[in-house]
């Protein structure tokens, strides 16, 4: 596919050319995971003209009978543009390009970018005819810690608190321990705690095994590897996280906690043996993976945002999940819909919230 405009050529690409994407997300494995439940993945070589080729990995799902929607899951990077304005041009220059390699039903694309601004800084938007999502399929913000620092520079930049609890979780005899698809049975009996108490919902028992499967096989080089690390004490577990290695990142990708002993703060001990275990495995970056956009106390995940800003790092805002609609008319009819099931999202989320304080 020929374009004058920032694309010189598109090609259908082999899945494996994704291999060395930035993020896990634009990974062969995560196509491959995403195609075992309900995705079709497409793999793209996009040649930017001057800014050079790069992989590009496309996800693909039926939303109705006869209609499907397109999923570029923190992509395009276009990487070899100068900046944030500029790859949001070439994205705009992407999404009707890519159209003629997609299903003939797809009602829409939707892309949800990887750059960035740090702190308070506002992300670059995209612009018409690019539309804001009703619902971001992706956290926008997250916090990075930078593990080229030292071992005792990274505990500095943590909050006193949040030191306290590191030691303190050691102190009392609090035992992480590391494992992979072993520690999947322990790890879904506190996520199906979790979700009770915090009323989220969770995957199946399924899901998570076979995420784990696929990046721990060894099938394709240095495809990444995820660990599941378990905290115990006194032979009962009381938490557990998957942290994702790849590259020169890792990525905490999943949490979960008992209701049992937590003032003995074992979420606080697996974060920083994680984080210690991503550096000594030459990580340059440790990616908490998600938090709300600022320290409101009034958002349902407050509590998030305070435990994961407290290890320290930078705060990064990406521009959040965008649309570019093909069929319009039916565009139109699913964003009404994907509205009011996030506005009833929400209001849960805030019931259970106030309900919590009373």
């Amino acid at each position: 596919m020929e374009n004058t405009g920032f694309i010189k050529k598109i090609t259908i690409a082999d899945i494996d050319a994704c291999k060395k994407t930035a993020s896990f997300l634009q990974s062969p494995e995560w196509g491959e995971f995403k195609s075992r439940f309900g995705w079709s993945s497409l793999a793209f070589l996009i040649d930017w003209k001057e800014a050079g080729e790069e992989p590009l990995l496309v996800l693909s799902r039926p939303l109705a009978p006869g209609i499907s929607f397109a999923y570029i899951p923190w992509g395009p990077q276009a990487a070899g543009f100068a900046d944030n304005e500029q790859k949001g041009k070439a994205a705009a220059a992407l999404a009707p390009a890519l159209r003629q390699f997609l299903p003939r039903n797809t009602a829409f694309l939707r892309i949800d970018p990887p750059w960035y601004a740090e702190d308070g800084e506002t992300p670059q938007p995209l612009s018409l005819p690019f539309i804001r999502a009703a619902a971001d399929i992706q956290p926008p913000d997250t916090v990075l810690i930078d593990l080229t620092a030292s071992e005792s520079d990274i505990l500095a930049n943590m909050k006193p608190k949040w030191r306290y609890n590191v030691g303190l979780a050691e102190k009392k005899g609090v035992q992480v321990n590391r494992a992979g698809a072993q520690g999947l049975d322990v790890f879904y009996s506190l996520l199906k705690e979790t979700a009770k108490r915090d009323n989220i919902a969770i995957h199946s028992f399924q899901y998570y095994k076979t995420l784990i499967e696929i990046y721990n096989s060894g099938e394709r080089e240095a495809g990444g590897s995820l660990t599941v690390y378990t905290a115990v004490f006194g032979g009962e577990p009381l938490a557990a996280i998957v942290v994702l290695f790849r590259g020169k990142q890792a990525t905490y990708l999943y949490g979960a906690s008992s209701n049992q002993y937590r003032n003995l703060m074992a979420p606080y001990a697996l974060q920083w043996q994680a984080i210690r275990d991503a550096k000594e495995s030459g990580c340059e970056v440790y990616d908490l993976f998600g938090i709300p956009p600022d320290d409101n106390p009034n958002h349902p995940m407050a509590g998030l945002y305070r435990f994961k800003t407290g290890f320290g790092g930078r705060i990064i805002h990406r521009p959040g999940s965008w649309d570019f609609p093909y069929r319009r008319q039916l565009y139109s009819i699913f964003r009404i819909t994907e509205l009011a099931r996030k506005k009833l999202r929400d209001s849960k989320k805030n019931r259970k919230k106030a309900a919590s304080r009373n």
